[in-house]
């Protein structure tokens, strides 16, 4: 008992942290306010795969990454979640570095709520009635927003619906999550490569001597993509279904926190409103969860 005890509080603990560090993320990413979100992408691929290369040789994991070429659905389905990873990258360093950290919050808000859906579309979960009605108030909350204001939350829906596909991906790609990470961010490194060399050539490459703290930076977002994803990892193996759920909520409050307070990002009446219906969507979800959670358990 004690043993299991050790277990979920090293796993409440990491989990935990992670979602606050991504929730922080926001401040990395406004350090590279200057250089194009394209070529920050670019780096962040690049820089992902040296880091994986360094973890994937220290834990001696080559042969399931080699595997994986033997497997070509599995390889399809990893080279179309890079893709989909990779959009939600773009979106979401465009939106921090366009002055948009509350519509990116939103988006990771609203990201639980597309899961239930695909999983009653491809899974064939049954949503029960109020997670159906969570479903609905989000829904409201952001059709409020498109016909009483005209505002139609792009980064918000992009990010929600690419990290929501992106799960759902990996979910049905059989293969260990550090081997995938790092398959599906090599599909990327090839063009992203081809990218920085035409900008090195042409002489407009934010990598560059003369800048080495920008450099370091840049060379510092592999760490900060494939870390918290290893962390997250060694966190859900050890957590509930339930538990991980209502820790996700940590990273986009963290974010509308500095959205509001550090960047004064104005809230107007629209956003508000859209929140609210969020906020109080997620409560219903999570409560409901809670409920039945503990009814299957006493049965």
């Amino acid at each position: 008992m004690k043993d299991l005890q050790d277990q979920w509080k090293k796993g409440f603990l990491t989990m935990l942290g992670t979602y606050i560090f991504w929730g922080f993320l926001p401040i990395y990413w406004k350090l590279l306010q200057g250089v194009p979100p394209f070529e920050i992408i670019c780096h962040r691929i690049i820089w992902s795969v040296a880091f994986l290369l360094v973890i994937i040789s220290a834990l001696r994991g080559w042969k399931k990454v080699f595997a994986v070429f033997h497997e070509p659905r599995t390889l399809m389905l990893l080279i179309m979640s890079g893709i989909v990873i990779g959009c939600n990258w773009l979106t979401y360093v465009w939106a921090i570095n366009t002055d948009r950290v509350l519509e990116a919050s939103l988006g990771y808000y609203i990201n639980p709520l597309v899961n239930v859906i695909y999983g009653f579309i491809f899974f064939h979960d049954r949503p029960r009635k109020i997670q159906w009605a969570s479903i609905s108030l989000a829904m409201a909350g952001v059709l409020y927003q498109v016909v009483g204001y005209g505002q139609f939350p792009v980064a918000s829906i992009i990010i929600a619906l690419t990290f929501a596909t992106y799960g759902l991906i990996r979910k049905i790609a059989t293969v260990d999550s550090i081997p995938g990470l790092f398959i599906e961010t090599l599909v990327l490194t090839i063009p992203a490569l081809l990218f920085i060399m035409y900008w090195t050539r042409e002489g407009v490459s934010s990598f560059s001597p003369g800048d080495p703290v920008l450099s370091m930076i840049l060379i510092g977002t592999g760490l900060a993509t494939s870390l918290p994803l290893i962390t997250f990892v060694y966190g859900a193996r050890r957590l509930s279904l339930v538990t991980v759920g209502l820790l996700q909520y940590f990273s986009p409050t963290i974010t509308f926190c500095l959205g509001i307070f550090l960047y004064h990002e104005a809230l107007n009446t629209s956003q508000l409103v859209t929140f609210i219906c969020i906020w109080s969507a997620l409560a219903l979800y999570s409560i409901e969860n809670i409920y039945y959670s503990r009814y299957v358990s006493r049965r």
